[in-house]
């Protein structure tokens, strides 16, 4: 739309969907509050949670809309600094309502409500500066033209989405309901899981930021022809994001004594237990969420949905065979697997449609299993990878090599001009 000098059409009718979009949804999620409750908390006494919930979701959707709009106009200090303030206020807020209100989930859930509330005021300001510094719109556009084009595609993404969070959560809504437990008991269940998941989410959280940082630019070389180049880039990227990630995990299997024994308590050892398999799907998604981008990029987001849709029924299934005989262990076990069925498929999606995935990869995408054997047989395995990069290509192409190299002379280069103006 900017190259067709229709940018400014598109971002307001967007706009303008968006927040239709998020009225509806807010409004349903009011009047559907105690079923809500029910289906969440296994009871109805949380309804008031969920209707704060409503509100929180219209604020979280708008800010979620700028950051996403920042990212795609590739204003990425501006999205940076947001995401900084949201954390911070995030913090700020809740440690005050937790000292002032008590410990209660109530105000965790509006402390990130309110972090979510300034982050889109002080935005603001910002949005009303870029609009100003975009190009006019020099072709007119017609609204039956834009939403055939847009809308099969803003399905999929929806659809991606909802099948990516529905993916992430399934096990603890099969806990609550098809573990056998009581409600409290399996809401402890849900707590020692939730505390395994803790530091491995920013794992995963990292990742879905990843994919989004880059999505731009390669949406950028597909639309100029230069398709390879998009496969190759992602291949080096899901090398690089999936050997970090390993290393962040095997950093946490090893720091887990100090975490579950000091920062918890001693409270949650049913989590510590599952934690190797926890980072080992956690990893998975992380790589699902960065190598999707393929399909992304050649709008064929529905194969995503596949992935995922296929990832979920499993997930469900063995959760209803794992979970009654093996407990959390089982859940745990019943999503791993499913992460990993989800990230073969993209791959394989991916591949399908002209995608080559390099050797090296489909190695990277199989050193999580290493953290089921310990945090030093991880770290054996880990060593004995990167040895092999370097050594050989069986990991890395020459020309990848060639490409690091390039880029940490630039990174060098600019570290030395910025000591040298200090």
């Amino acid at each position: 739309f900017r190259q067709r000098g229709m940018l400014k059409t598109f971002l307001r009718r967007a706009a303008v969907v968006t927040i239709g979009l998020i009225a509806i949804g807010a409004t349903a999620t009011w009047l559907a509050a105690p079923q809500l409750a029910r289906f969440i908390f296994g009871s109805q006494a949380d309804a008031h949670l969920v209707v704060i919930l409503a509100v929180c979701l219209a604020v979280v959707t708008a800010s979620n809309f700028i950051a996403e709009l920042f990212t795609s106009l590739r204003l990425y200090r501006f999205n940076s600094a947001l995401q900084f303030l949201l954390s911070l206020s995030f913090a700020v807020i809740s440690l005050g309502l937790l000292v002032f209100r008590g410990p209660n989930v109530s105000s965790i859930v509006i402390g990130f409500l309110a972090a979510n509330g300034v982050v889109v005021l002080v935005s603001l300001p910002l949005l009303r500066r870029t609009w100003r510094q975009l190009p006019g719109d020099v072709n007119s556009l017609s609204k039956r033209a834009l939403w055939k084009r847009v809308l099969p595609f803003a399905t999929g993404v929806w659809v991606v989405n909802w099948l990516a969070n529905a993916f992430e959560i399934v096990d603890r809504y099969m806990i609550v309901h098809c573990s056998g437990l009581d409600a409290e008991s399996a809401l402890v269940l849900v707590g020692n899981y939730h505390s395994a998941r803790v530091v491995p989410l920013l794992l995963v959280s990292l990742s879905a930021l990843l994919g989004t940082i880059i999505l731009p630019h390669l949406s950028k070389d597909w639309e100029t022809g230069h398709r390879d180049l998009v496969g190759d880039r992602l291949n080096l990227t899901v090398k690089l994001l999936g050997f970090v990630l390993s290393v962040g995990a095997t950093v946490v299997l090893m720091a887990a004594p100090l975490l579950f024994g000091v920062a918890f308590n001693g409270k949650y050892d049913g989590g510590l237990s599952v934690l190797p398999l926890t980072l080992t799907y956690c990893v998975w998604l992380g790589t699902a969420y960065v190598a999707d981008r393929y399909l992304w990029c050649a709008e064929r987001t529905r194969l995503a949905s596949i992935s995922f849709l296929i990832g979920l029924i499993a997930n469900v299934g063995l959760n209803l065979l794992l979970l009654p005989r093996y407990g959390l262990y089982g859940a745990v076990l019943a999503t791993t697997i499913a992460n990993f069925i989800a990230l073969v498929l993209i791959l394989g999606f991916s591949r399908w449609l002209g995608m080559s995935i390099h050797r090296g990869t489909w190695l990277v995408v199989g050193l999580p299993l290493a953290f089921c054997l310990g945090p030093w047989v991880s770290f054996g395995v880990l060593s004995l990878v990167a040895t092999i990069a370097f050594s050989t290509n069986l990991l890395l192409h020459a020309d990848e090599k060639q490409e690091l190299l390039g880029v940490w002379r630039r990174a060098t280069e600019r570290l030395s001009a910025l000591r040298t103006k200090t």
